[in-house]
């Protein structure tokens, strides 16, 4: 356990900068203390005592901004930076070695039924404010750039930006970007998602401050 628990402060002290000291990390990153309590509240959730899983995840969520859903399966050393408004829902499978921004989103479209979310490789970042919705897959040491909405499936060593995400570069090289007159993007239909993206925040925001009156 103590090796663990190393071995992920020592995740943080190595990709933010600003850290510095693992005391610092420990009693004072809101990411890492919602990483701490999705852990416990995976153990009740695996042992079928879903509403104390439930109790702690709420709990860590009112204390840090974070919503993970103690279904969801994370691997080792996950670095959630900032980490404000941060969502990651319960099917979502995030492999070792991630990264995620303040404002990111693993969640689900409402048109599927049992895996909902996303399923991260390793070695993924994704950037502030993404996100990232459906049952697909985010290959290994893939990129999201910040703001993206990513609905399809990114190959590993890629990099998707953009409203809807597109794939720019694959291993450091870009992609061909030669027209294409048929499947050239709609920048109406890219605002509209936008704007789906905003309502639900707003919404979510709005129920949040009701059930607080």
């Amino acid at each position: 356990m103590f090796s663990k628990l190393k071995a992920e402060l020592d995740a943080v002290m190595e990709r933010d900068p600003a850290a510095r000291s693992r005391a610092e990390v420990y009693f004072l990153y809101a990411g890492f203390k919602a990483v701490r309590a999705y852990r416990r509240a995976n153990w009740f959730y695996r042992h079928d005592m879903k509403f104390i899983a439930r109790m702690i995840s709420q709990r860590a969520r009112r204390r840090t901004g974070i919503e993970i859903h103690p279904g969801a399966t994370i691997g080792e050393n996950l670095f959630i930076d900032h980490g404000m408004g941060v969502v990651i829902g319960e099917t979502t499978v995030i492999g070792d070695n991630c990264t995620l921004y303040q404002g990111v989103t693993l969640g689900g479209t409402g048109k599927d039924h049992g895996k909902r979310h996303p399923t991260l490789g390793d070695n993924v970042l994704i950037g502030a404010g993404a996100k990232v919705l459906g049952p697909f897959r985010v290959g290994d040491n893939a990129r999201v750039a910040a703001g993206a909405v990513v609905l399809n499936e990114v190959p590993d060593d890629a990099t998707a930006v953009g409203v809807p995400a597109r794939v720019v570069r694959i291993g450091g090289q870009r992609v061909n970007c030669a027209l294409d007159q048929i499947h050239v993007g709609d920048p109406i239909a890219q605002e509209m998602c936008r704007l789906r993206v905003e309502m639900m925040h707003l919404r979510a925001a709005i129920e949040k401050k009701s059930t607080e009156e």
